[in-house]
């Protein structure tokens, strides 16, 4: 059912918006409120998709009010229903808040009605354009991101565990449009196909680099940054993997996550994914990795570090199982390098299997063969495949 809030000190106004609204309460939820901030507190269960309020109110004026509602409820489609004697700080509101429509009072019924109605199209047309932007955006990144399992697995490998890590820390800071942290982390690691794989290798192993493959390791985030820049509509998201390498100081950084610039705070949130897989993937226990982390050299913001110590991912109990290419399934992690029966890897050791990974090591097991069984990581708490009752 489409969401209308309305908001003004006047009892009798809102009583009156009730009557000249009562034969659509079956195909509206409508709600009345006497201030901005009961408004606000009405909205932090469920956005509205319309909201209409008074511009002179008490407490909050409608100037505050329409500018909260842009950060809290960007979607929600604003209309002004305020006296003509308002008009200059409903102007104010217009050029602040985003507003859709402005009306006077009293304003007649069917003005009123015809202004609704077209702002809930409005709210339709928003939220579809951006349903139709994120999946779009998510199938054509997951194309290159299946590209990338194929052609350099460890870092596919690296870019998934990171993606996890991300999105838990964004939810933990109630970060906004938190979609575009998960395609930056997604495509963190693209950059990744102009390195060697032994460079790669070294770094997880915890070796030094020499200055030459250092050069060639910090370059990728700005490499993949470029190539990113140039598809519409992800600016953000080459900002954030453009930066991920990025320190800033985090004294510069607000304490509010809501306050944050956006792609400064997804870019931190991805160098802090990155570190820490790094430290867990060498070995190193995550009460020591995230000690490291405090460190100058890596020091990572407080409300970030706070989000990773409260990781429910990283606390997953995994339980190697030894299984047969028919028993493989899409999630499983691979516990150890994947070979063919001619010897060469095809598969390294921390590979998420995913469709495109499990339809290549099929090709490979029907082809030349594959090397098995093998070992696989599964949470703790799943049955072995061998063990899962089969329904007729």
């Amino acid at each position: 059912m489409r969401r209308i809030l309305f908001v003004d000190d006047e009892q009798m106004v809102l009583d009156g918006l009730k009557r000249m609204l009562r034969s659509l309460r079956h195909e509206w939820q409508m709600d009345f409120v006497l201030n901005g901030s009961a408004a606000l507190e009405a909205m932090e269960s469920e956005p509205y998709d319309v909201i209409v309020a008074d511009m002179k109110m008490p407490g909050m004026d409608g100037i505050t009010f329409f500018a909260q509602v842009r950060k809290e409820s960007p979607d929600s489609v604003c209309v002004i229903l305020s006296g003509q004697a308002e008009l200059e700080s409903a102007i104010a509101a217009v050029n602040e808040g985003n507003i859709f429509r402005f009306l006077t009072k009293p304003c007649p019924t069917e003005l009123l009605l015809k202004t609704l109605v077209a702002a809930l199209e409005q709210h339709r047309l928003i939220v579809a354009e951006q349903e139709l932007l994120e999946k779009t955006l998510s199938g054509a990144i997951k194309v290159l991101t299946e590209i990338l399992s194929l052609v350099n697995p460890e870092a596919f490998s690296r870019a998934s565990r990171v993606q996890k890590y991300a999105e838990e820390i964004a939810e933990d800071l109630g970060m906004s449009d938190r979609w575009q942290l998960r395609l930056a982390a997604m495509l963190s690691q693209i950059g990744c196909i102009t390195l060697p794989p032994d460079t790669l290798a070294k770094l997880d192993a915890g070796q030094e680099l020499s200055e030459k493959e250092r050069q060639l390791f910090v370059s990728h985030p700005k490499i993949a940054g470029k190539l990113l820049s140039n598809i519409p509509r992800l600016e953000t998201v080459a900002a954030m993997v453009r930066d991920q390498m990025n320190q800033v100081d985090p004294s510069t950084l607000p304490a509010d996550p809501q306050q944050c610039n956006s792609e400064v705070l997804g870019a931190q949130i991805l160098r802090a994914a990155i570190e820490f897989d790094r430290l867990l993937t060498q070995g190193i226990s995550r009460p020591k990795a995230l000690e490291q982390l405090k460190q100058p050299s890596k020091e990572v913001p407080p409300m970030i570090l706070k989000a990773l110590r409260n990781l429910r991912v990283a606390r997953t109990k995994m339980a190697s199982r030894t299984v047969k290419m028919s028993e493989l399934k899409i999630s499983m992690v691979l516990d150890e390098d994947i070979t063919a029966k001619t010897g060469a890897r095809i598969a390294p050791k921390g590979q998420e299997v995913t469709n495109t990974v499990l339809a290549r090591l099929r090709n490979f097991a029907e082809g030349v063969g594959i090397v098995e069984p093998f070992r696989v990581l599964m949470p703790l708490s799943a049955p072995h495949p061998r063990n899962r009752k089969v329904h007729s």
